[in-house]
């Protein structure tokens, strides 16, 4: 090998290094945003899930908006809005549950049966949009209630769509 060859050989291994250099720096740097979308996911995931789960367990819904959704619901805390758990062999009580979403967070509050009165709880924030919730068969007096959790999407335009929904499963206990 002659000298200029060699410098030649060097000079396109540097080149050859500072590209997966930046593509490794480029990686690391994106990483961070990539982690906290998808934990963001997750946890509209779980919410949607105890979303569902309380509806499944609704008896009627009260009150409903795309934006809002009241139902009379069996809880297991010592008093609507509480926070301390009923003994296990004690009955559920009966409480309604309110889920409310802006355009940014949705929040949830338990009251006693008949009142509206109660301490919104944040439960999920990251959405970009208050149309959250929609009713079947009809919306006079629905049985399914479906939720959809619209995230920012961090690769351009549009939004990640988290979406599930539920029959009130006690509608039928007439209230």
């Amino acid at each position: 090998m002659t000298l200029v060859e060699l410098l030649v050989a060097s000079a396109m291994g540097v080149v050859v290094m500072g590209a997966v250099a930046m593509l490794v720096i480029s990686t690391v740097r994106g990483q961070p945003k990539i982690s906290a979308q998808a934990q963001n996911v997750t946890t509209a995931r779980w919410v949607l899930e105890r979303m569902t789960r309380e509806i499944r367990g609704g008896a009627t819904v009260v009150s409903k908006t795309p934006s809002k959704v009241s139902f009379v619901a069996y809880v297991r805390h010592t008093t609507c809005g509480g926070t301390t758990a009923l003994a296990s062999t004690a009955a559920s009580i009966e409480c309604l549950v309110t889920y409310e979403c802006s355009t940014t967070a949705c929040y949830r509050t338990e009251a006693p049966k008949n009142s509206t009165t109660g301490t919104p709880r944040l439960i999920f924030s990251g959405i970009n949009s208050n149309q959250v919730f929609s009713y079947a068969p009809n919306e006079t007096e629905p049985t399914y209630v479906k939720v959809t959790l619209r995230l920012p999407n961090p690769q351009g335009s549009g939004a990640l769509t988290v979406s599930n929904g539920a029959s009130l499963r006690n509608a039928t206990l007439g209230y």
